[in-house]
């Protein structure tokens, strides 16, 4: 799919004062960039015009194609389910799931269901060439479960790929700390940080992955990182993240709102040269 990203539900985002949008569990769960905010919706789009073109070309390795069957896992926002659909094509199936699945239309050609990875049994055991998580096991502290539910849903010599930052391996905003706004930028990036560990989630994930792949019984594992640093996509997505943590920060005590503006301000004027931690993807197949 080579179209520019959109925003992924046409009729708008989940009213973000609504807190009834997230399903029952997910606020106790801590999931901290809950899907139920208006910020979600620009994560999806900016996180797809910084991966979507990395994780279309690990598909395109695995041989996903017409007729393929296809497990969206955490979907999030359209992008992927409808790169799936558009490269399994009619004779094909896509199943896109997440424990909030308000972004997501079937109407775009794949199947929606709401599903929890660490809680709920597979969907159709057995029978997916393709079962595939980006920055979603992270995120959930039964990762070992979540992991062993996505490869009971696949067919022998299926593909499992999984693709989660590793933000202890690159923990910086900048790379370059020259100045007061990069210094800033680096502190609030900490704090981010921070509040996702006390999430429960794993900062050190991405590096495991080959790792908990072969444990897991995969077999021609193998794995690749993309980097990206600078540009809009990287600003607009690091601007949407601190309106979404806004309020958690302060409540933990990591900031003070003078500094969150001062750092949207420098954002908007372009003065920050931004980054994101690795994306490592990495990918195994269910033995024949």
């Amino acid at each position: 799919m080579t179209s520019s990203p959109r925003p992924p539900h046409v009729d708008g985002p989940p009213d973000p004062t609504d807190r009834a949008t997230a399903p029952a569990g997910e606020a106790a769960r801590g999931y901290l960039l809950d899907n139920a905010r208006a910020e979600a919706g620009e994560r999806f789009v900016r996180l797809a015009e910084l991966f979507d073109g990395v994780t279309r070309g690990h598909f395109d390795r695995l041989g996903v194609g017409a007729g393929s069957r296809c497990w969206e896992v955490g979907a999030g926002g359209a992008s992927i389910p409808e790169a799936l659909a558009a490269a399994v094509g009619p004779t094909g199936y896509v199943l896109a799931t997440d424990i909030n699945p308000s972004w997501l239309k079937e109407a775009d050609g794949y199947e929606v269901r709401r599903h929890d990875v660490a809680a709920d049994p597979p969907p159709e055991p057995g029978t997916f060439d393709l079962v595939h998580a980006r920055l979603v096991l992270v995120h959930v502290p039964d990762r070992a479960r979540a992991l062993a539910t996505m490869v009971a849903a696949l067919r022998p010599g299926g593909w499992l790929l999984i693709e989660d930052a590793d933000t202890a391996l690159q923990p910086l905003a900048c790379l370059d700390d020259s100045g007061p706004a990069q210094r800033r930028a680096n502190r609030l990036r900490d704090a981010v940080r921070e509040l996702l560990a006390r999430r429960g989630a794993d900062l050190r994930y991405g590096r495991t992955l080959p790792r908990v792949l072969r444990e897991a019984g995969l077999v021609d594992v193998a794995a690749a990182g993309a980097f990206p640093i600078g540009g809009p996509a990287c600003n607009h997505l690091e601007a949407a993240t601190v309106r979404h943590v806004r309020d958690e920060l302060l409540a933990a005590g990591l900031t003070d709102a003078a500094e969150i503006d001062a750092h949207l301000a420098a954002i908007d004027a372009g003065e920050l040269d931004l980054t994101l931690a690795p994306l490592i993807s990495a990918w195994g197949r269910r033995p024949e």
